[in-house]
């Protein structure tokens, strides 16, 4: 390849060879000092106009971005947890009234119940077993305060209900309770629960104990050589209440006991 450059001030004309070598050298040369040029001028009007600011808002977006994610799994962790807990805690209320329901139809079997009658395989159960408990506390109420056994523990009856000959006079008169002849000093106990009315020395009984029951029945444990409670003292089944004697119209020891409605 060749370049003719033409001199006007010496009027002639002169041929100057360049190899391509040099000329593409020089071209290249000129290209990286333009494309240096853009750059600076590219970077000084970035610079001028705030056009770098975005790449720092960016970071901390950035960073805003990974703490909300953060909280974010936190939130989640103790979320999770929660819902175990609460899950661990509905399994163990339904444990409970799975027993629940087991109890209530062991004390319908227990009761002699009908099985339509208290149905705890159906909601409601929980009234069906307030129900059954109400009604099983009256039973054993009525049981605990309906009189009924010995009042003594040893002994033997001497003189039962009815008439008989009484053994002051040898007329016959009617006797209105039941003698149990034993030993000074034995327990007499009550044959049901109730609230002491009489506790004292009465005509005729000697020491006499005096206990209400409810539902218009009394009983009377007389002839006691000691009263061991006293009136408005509540008292249980089988609870002592005297020990025996011969005070009052008796001929040696015994109890004499009556029931009275």
């Amino acid at each position: 390849m060749q370049l003719i450059l033409l001199s006007k001030d010496k009027g002639q004309v002169g041929h100057l060879r360049l190899t391509s070598a040099r000329l593409w050298a020089g071209m290249a040369c000129l290209a990286l000092v333009g494309c240096a040029a853009v750059f600076y001028a590219g970077f000084r009007a970035a610079e001028r106009f705030g056009i770098a600011q975005p790449s720092a808002q960016m970071q901390a977006w950035r960073r805003d971005l990974a703490e909300q994610e953060a909280l974010l799994d936190a939130t989640r962790g103790a979320t999770q947890q929660n819902l175990d807990a609460l899950a661990l805690r509905l399994g163990q209320m339904n444990a409970h009234v799975v027993r629940l329901d087991a109890l209530g139809q062991r004390l319908t079997q227990m009761s002699g119940l009908d099985d339509g009658e208290f149905d705890f395989t159906r909601p409601p159960s929980q009234q069906q077993l307030n129900v059954l408990e109400d009604f099983l506390l009256n039973r054993k109420l009525r049981e605990e305060v309906h009189p009924e056994g010995r009042p003594v523990t040893a002994g033997y009856i001497s003189s039962g209900f009815g008439n008989r000959t009484d053994p002051f006079t040898g007329r016959a008169v009617f006797h209105r309770g039941v003698d149990f002849a034993g030993r000074v000093g034995a327990e007499v106990m009550a044959v049901a629960s109730g609230v002491v009315i009489w506790s004292g020395d009465r005509q005729g009984y000697g020491q006499m104990v005096e206990i209400n029951h409810g539902n218009g029945y009394v009983t009377r444990y007389a002839h006691n050589a000691e009263n061991l409670v006293t009136v408005g003292d509540t008292v249980k089944r089988g609870q002592r209440i005297a020990v025996m004697g011969v005070t009052g119209r008796a001929t040696g020891p015994n109890l004499h006991f009556e029931v009275l409605r």
